[in-house]
């Protein structure tokens, strides 16, 4: 449990200094993703609750991903090269 714990710590901390690539803070949000389902199938596993609420969040998470990944092709499509080269979330 303490692994998982670690694992969303240092993802936060990558997301906040890695924010000068669009595409580099959206495979860290998938991390984070990644590392929440991991809790929280362990934690349905642990109380021997249904698993439909795991399949619920993982649609959820492709979902987000999908729209995280459409922004991007937006943004390269509708704006020129150097502007998304200069791009960054802060």
């Amino acid at each position: 449990m303490y692994m998982f714990f670690f694992m969303m710590i240092f993802n936060l901390m990558a997301l906040s200094l890695v924010r000068k690539h669009y595409l580099m803070s959206l495979i860290m949000l998938e991390f984070i993703f990644i590392t929440l389902f991991n809790m929280f199938y362990l934690y349905l596993n642990f109380f021997n609750f249904e698993y439909s609420l795991g399949l619920i969040y993982l649609i959820l998470g492709v979902v987000e991903s999908s729209l995280g990944l459409s922004l991007l092709l937006f943004l390269v499509r509708k704006t020129t090269y150097m502007y998304v080269n200069s791009f960054n979330l802060c």
